[in-house]
């Protein structure tokens, strides 16, 4: 797999503005299956519609909260900060950047408790019953850039290093939400 190729590919398409493409299916898969985990209520025609046309006609009865139809355009804005920045190095920063844009305009914004702009202050874990203990709050900073200085000495990023990472980084959950 030649990911300049893919990355090349996918920033001439962005900047295309045409539908239909890698571009626009990884731009609608990544918003929909992101907030999917997260409990958003979307589908992923809905998900397509707001990407291609920033509206979409709701089928049933099924009550779509504001922050679902945020968190959604938020995505399209975070996936191109993301092409923007692929070959920039992955900083404390940069993720602090990414949740930024991901929260902008969301209740979770408005709540001091998720603290966006910041890493967590209150402690969380993962799931409900397989319960997953994640880092400590006052331990984030320093097992956040633990993480990050691993990751950045590689010289040759493989997908099992970035799947490695991810599952590192979701072990810390270094943000509130």
């Amino acid at each position: 797999m030649n990911v300049n190729k893919i990355k090349n590919e996918l920033i001439k398409q962005k900047e295309s503005k045409f539908k239909g493409n890698i571009y626009h299916y990884s731009q609608v898969n990544f918003a929909y299956n992101s907030n999917k985990i997260e409990g958003s209520r979307l589908t992923s025609e809905q998900t397509e519609a707001i990407f291609a046309t920033s509206s979409f006609i709701p089928q049933n009865e099924t009550i779509i909260k504001l922050d679902d139809l945020t968190e959604t355009k938020n995505h399209f804005k975070l996936f191109d900060y993301m092409l923007e920045n692929v070959d920039s190095l992955l900083t404390k920063e940069m993720i602090i950047e990414m949740n930024k844009i991901l929260k902008r305009n969301t209740s979770d914004e408005e709540n001091p408790r998720y603290n966006v702009g910041g890493f967590k202050i209150v402690p969380n874990i993962i799931g409900t019953v397989n319960v997953i203990d994640t880092t400590r709050p006052e331990d984030v900073e320093v097992e956040m850039e633990e993480l990050l200085s691993k990751y950045n000495f590689k010289t040759n990023i493989t997908l099992e290093d970035i799947i490695d990472f991810h599952y590192k980084f979701e072990r810390i959950h270094p943000f509130s939400d």
